[in-house]
């Protein structure tokens, strides 16, 4: 791993999302081998949204995180910097009111959502604290936070596996099913860079959330953080 090749600027990373937009989901399925699925449903199950609640999707690509959260009769805003994946996600879904929007600056006034989640987004992000402070302005108090990102297997042996897949197989598989390959180099390296679940916690409480805690998916390979913003 090189750190150059983890410095994109924003408008790199927006251009790379916007390389994979067509076949983004399909790549995801296939690399995760269809764990994908039952993270999105973890989610759901954390944001807990109900009837008439306002719900942000950040970095919510082609909307398929935002989904679940419709058939709860949330009022969803599927939220994202790259144009490329809006357009793809607004073919797909034309009812859903995408938005396109920089994760450090929302353009959503103080205290609009019930609940913010970010599904494997966050650590593409530039700037991680702007962002997790932006969804902390942009929730009401006692609203709540949930993010759902790649982060460290708890088991030694599953660590070291991971690590090989990540950086060995994930690359090839790409190849195979991807539009843009070499931007699954990038994403590859961007997980094994992001810190681990105390890490993140911590960055959280920083942010001003409170009440935060973790709960590991498939052994600590993804993992679930949760906050609160005081009433």
């Amino acid at each position: 791993m090189t750190r150059a090749s983890l410095d994109k600027q924003p408008h790199e990373v927006a251009s790379m999302f916007d390389d994979v937009a067509e076949r983004y989901d399909l790549t995801n399925d296939v690399l995760s081998l269809g764990q994908t699925r039952l993270w999105r449903r973890e989610v759901a199950r954390a944001v807990d949204a109900g009837p008439a609640q306002k719900v942000l999707d950040l970095a919510a690509g082609t909307a398929t995180s935002s989904l679940p959260f419709t058939r709860t009769g949330a009022y969803v805003v599927p939220c994202d910097f790259s144009t490329g994946m809006l357009r793809v996600g607004k073919q797909r879904n034309p009812w859903l009111p995408f938005t396109a929007g920089d994760a450090t600056r929302l353009p959503f006034r103080d205290d609009v959502f019930d609940a913010v989640t970010v599904s494997f987004g966050l650590r593409n992000v530039h700037d991680t604290d702007a962002a997790l402070q932006e969804l902390y302005r942009v929730t009401k108090p006692g609203g709540r936070v949930v993010i759902c990102e790649f982060s460290h297997p708890t088991w030694a042996p599953l660590r070291t596996v991971y690590s090989e897949y990540l950086m060995r197989a994930l690359p090839p598989v790409a190849r195979g099913v991807s539009s843009n390959p070499d931007a699954y180099v990038y994403l590859a390296e961007s997980i094994r860079a992001w810190p681990d679940q105390p890490a993140l916690a911590q960055r959280l409480l920083k942010s001003g959330w409170s009440k935060v805690a973790w709960r590991n998916l498939t052994g600590g390979i993804v993992a679930l953080h949760r906050g609160f913003k005081q009433g």
